[in-house]
């Protein structure tokens, strides 16, 4: 029989977590958010804050993953 390959890990890369406030509802579960730090990005809703239908509201304080690649 043929030798069994080593399977190798993929690590997923994990985002940088910051806080901030939802100022502007957009359409397609988009929003504006003004993060603690002051800068201000678009964010979309996890799959399932979709799936259960979870209401997010301008004002609301949210979690949001940047991802490591793109900081500006």
């Amino acid at each position: 029989m043929g030798k069994k390959k080593k399977k190798e890990e993929h690590k997923k890369e994990t985002g940088i977590i910051m806080e901030g406030e939802v100022t502007e509802a957009l359409p397609n579960g988009l929003f504006r958010v003004k993060l603690d730090t002051g800068h201000e990005v678009l964010a979309h809703l996890s799959g399932k804050m979709r799936v259960h239908f979870i209401r997010i509201v301008p004002g609301d304080r949210v979690k949001v993953e940047l991802t490591p690649y793109d900081l500006t």
